[in-house]
């Protein structure tokens, strides 16, 4: 290729080339001169230098032009900073480029011509030399034009990319990150296009953008052009593979999430100056996920390369190109926010009342806070706003960043998490919730509410000011008990923020809410739709299951990923997940549950947890939760995943449920597979010698215990006053369970309600010597604590943990 002063190809720059390309160019030229070679697909392309930037400048004598404007400019002026950063992108772009610089321009752009052949466009790209760093990422700040043809528009668009250092919105960050504006010029990069618009494209990062959660790599994609994704436009795909077993050769996606991908960006005909444009995607294509498991996992693949290499998480845009079909790496920069997080310490918002919900979207930002909304509709009414509000919008642009620093929270309609305000929220630590569809129209000027994005990846805003506290814990000074303190979850997406808690991993992962949230349909009724005799609710079945082969690959699918996202969450610590204990009045209410089930009188005590597993009645029901379980050990590597049979009332029940799972793939011992017994009915208790010969380990399950002991049915109101897990009869129960567990040489934890509830109930249980107590995830530290001082009272020393690991 050939070379001069103002133009460096790809392949001739490196990361330490900030000063001569600025940030974009300088990772491009570093993805492919090192990483092409090990597999990482970049498309060559060359920098127009920031020499030409400053030297053109000078040639036009503009200098003292810009001073005038920018030297001692107060942003907080918006009318003044918009005049003069409106002034300023016009001496700029007047100011052109030299002669000699067009000319080697065109040269390179012909080489590049030369290399991939007549029809090709290029993407534009701005590239300041303080930009991409580990501490600012100047996302957003500057253009980028795509789908360029021929070298009068791509002079063209390097004259505006030119411009764009002066646009409103980089004047502001610069001011607020500490950056004189005539120490950053700008380099243009000129990369081959990726015919994204005939495919798909998106963003990903090397961790979880909200908790912060090292070892996923997310990946967001949506049809058409990738600035769709970047800029909010679209409710992307969402994805997660699990990078520790990645690592261990374990293929598999960890987790998905269908988008809306209501619309896409493609090439508009001709060359014109807009040479995109947005039209709506086809229904067929919004109903069924833009890339293909292979293709996650490829990415996934690339982006560790890029994390590696870079030796730090990364923020990478990606582009599939519809006519080769290949992936490409089109950006990567350095992760500026969540990575930025101290692994010592934890933030944590706990919700502590109740409010009417009035929109939910994708959370942004793990926070809470509560303002007054105000709606807008377009830039001109930005003026109008106040700091402290919550901004409520469409959609947000790059231009609107000086207000929303000022705004207490965002809502959108439309966004995924990694779009423009999804960026800036992360970057400006307040809570957004994007994606919420009808905001703007549920939500009204003046009214109070509270944006929470504190309780999993579900954001909600609701009506009024609900309160909430907040807790920062120093990791590196918490003292550790020798009783093990786990936690109990259900919901996935709570799982990597709840991670990060202090904690020795999960006591009690319930099945349960993951049927009922992200299923949704009775496991038998996938597996006989036929036997649903409702019309409506047959097709509303095959609506959930039509992008799958059949209803029982749907259930395992679904069950599968909920349960590896929160195995994923605490690898390696284990992970103990019950298997379903729906009662059949709660199983009859799942969709098609009611042509499957019985009425009980008293479900508490009827066909429910064990005695349903070899039942002919659920027997097919069973398998698909084996086989979810298996996959998530199997397949996805989490072999972390213990598993716990609830409610088993006899031996003779024991030997058929452990022979059924063995029969379905999951024979105890094969792989480590440890399996637990709920150890909540009294006959548990009395005959706890022959069920540890069966089972690997014990829960005490104290709320269904105490029922039995006390036969106080806690469901009815007549009688719920009687239900105390404090009781002397209950607590010998406890006392004999704990011994018994000991005698075997089992482990005895306990997951029951009471120690959450009850202080007192955890200090018995530490003084009997019990081995875990898992609680509710608000629960933690004040039993972690508690438990602390109890055992220093008796001696025992705490532990503690690995700088950096809260295991």
């Amino acid at each position: 290729m050939p070379d001069s002063s103002y133009i460096r190809w790809f392949s001739d720059l490196g990361r330490d080339d900030v000063a001569l390309v600025g940030g974009k160019n300088a990772s491009l030229g570093e993805l492919h001169r090192r990483l092409k070679p090990l597999g990482v697909e970049v498309p060559d392309g060359f920098a127009l230098t920031a020499d030409a930037f400053r030297n053109a400048l000078t040639a036009a004598n503009a200098w003292d032009g810009l001073h005038v404007l920018l030297d001692d400019l107060d942003k907080a002026d918006v009318e003044r900073l918009a005049c003069a950063g409106t002034r300023a992108r016009e001496i700029v772009y007047a100011a052109g480029l030299t002669p000699d610089m067009e000319e080697q321009v065109r040269t390179a752009f012909r080489a590049l011509l030369a290399e991939y052949g007549e029809g090709l466009t290029v993407a534009v790209r701005s590239s300041a030399t303080a930009e991409d760093l580990p501490t600012a990422s100047f996302a957003g700040q500057h253009e980028t034009y795509l789908n360029v043809a021929g070298e009068a528009m791509l002079l063209d668009a390097v004259r505006r990319c030119h411009a764009s250092l002066f646009t409103d919105r980089a004047i502001s960050y610069r001011t607020d990150q500490g950056f004189d504006h005539f120490k950053v010029a700008l380099s243009v990069g000129v990369q081959k296009m990726v015919r994204s618009d005939l495919a798909s494209a998106g963003v990903m990062f090397t961790l979880d953008t909200e908790s912060g959660f090292r070892d996923a790599v997310f990946i967001t994609g949506a049809y058409g052009l990738g600035e769709t994704v970047v800029q909010g436009t679209v409710d992307p795909d969402e994805f997660y593979v699990h990078k520790p077993t990645f690592r261990q050769g374990h293929r598999a996606v960890l987790r998905r999430r269908l988008g809306e991908k209501l619309v896409k960006m493609v090439y508009r005909s001709g060359r014109t100056r807009e040479p995109t444009r947005t039209v709506p995607t086809p229904g067929a294509d919004r109903q069924r996920f833009c890339l293909t498991d292979g293709e996650v996992l490829r990415l996934a693949e690339q982006a560790i390369r890029i994390e590696d290499h870079y030796g730090q998480p990364m923020d990478i845009e990606w582009a599939k190109d519809g006519q080769d079909g290949g992936l490409y790496i089109v950006q990567a920069r350095p992760e500026t926010v969540a990575s930025r997080r101290s692994a010592l310490e934890l933030e944590n918002f706990v919700p502590e009342g109740k409010g009417t919900v009035l929109v939910s979207g994708r959370a942004v930002g793990g926070r809470m806070a509560t303002g007054v909304v105000r709606l807008v509709t377009g830039a001109h009414q930005l003026s109008t706003f106040r700091p402290g509000e919550v901004l409520v919008a469409d959609t947000t642009t790059p231009d609107w960043e000086p207000v929303m620093k000022t705004a207490a929270a965002i809502v959108t309609n439309r966004g995924g998490r990694t779009c423009h305000a999804a960026i800036v929220a992360r970057e400006l630590g307040i809570p957004a919730v994007v994606g919420a569809e009808r905001a703007t129209e549920a939500l009204r000027d003046g009214q109070t509410v509270t944006v929470s994005c504190a309780e999993g990846d579900t954001g909600k805003v609701y009506d009024g000011a609900v309160p909430f506290r907040v807790e920062r814990i120093d990791l590196g000074r918490l003292p550790r008990p020798q009783t093990r303190i786990m936690v109990n979850l259900g919901n996935p997406d709570q799982a990597f923020q709840t991670g990060q808690l202090p904690v020795d991993g999960v006591g009690l992962a319930r099945m349960e809410f993951i049927i009922s949230e992200a299923i949704k349909v009775h496991p038998m009724a996938l597996v006989h739709p036929e036997r649903v005799e409702d019309f409506d609710v047959r097709a509303h079945i095959a609506q959930l299951t039509c992008s799958h082969p059949d209803g029982g690959a749907y259930f395992v699918e679904r069950l599968s990923e909920g349960i590896g996202t929160i195995a994923a969450a605490f690898f390696p610590r284990p992970v103990i997940v019950r298997l379903s204990d729906f009662k059949t009045n709660e199983y009859a209410s799942l969709i098609g549950g009611r042509w499957f089930e019985p009425v009980e009188e008293n479900p508490m005590l009827g066909f429910r947890g064990a005695a349903r597993y070899a039942h002919p009645a659920y027997e097919e029901g069973f398998a698909l939760e084996c086989r979810a379980l298996a996959r998530v050990r199997a397949e996805m590597g989490l072999t972390n995943v213990k598993v716990m049979v609830p409610f088993c009332r006899r031996l003779e029940e024991a030997d058929r449920v452990i022979a059924a799972m063995a029969r379905h793939g999951l024979e105890r011992g094969r792989n480590g597979l440890e399996i637990y017994v709920m150890c909540e009915i009294p006959n548990n208790v009395l005959l706890m010698d022959e069920f540890a010969q069966r089972f690997d380990g014990f829960s005490i399950g104290s709320n269904d215990l105490t029922q039995l002991t006390l036969g106080v049915d806690r469901d009815s109101p007549l009688v719920a006053f009687d239900f105390d897990e404090r009781d002397p009869g209950v607590l010998a129960f406890l006392r004999q369970a704990v011994e018994g567990a000991r005698r075997n040489d089992r482990p005895c934890g306990i997951c029951g309600q009471a120690p959450s509830d009850y202080p007192e109930i955890a200090e018995f249980l530490v003084r009997l010597g019990i081995d875990s107590i898992s609680v509710t995830p608000d629960s933690v530290l004040r039993t972690l604590r508690a438990v602390v001082e109890l055992e220093r009272g008796l001696d025992r020393t705490p532990r503690t943990p690995v700088t950096g690991d809260p295991s």
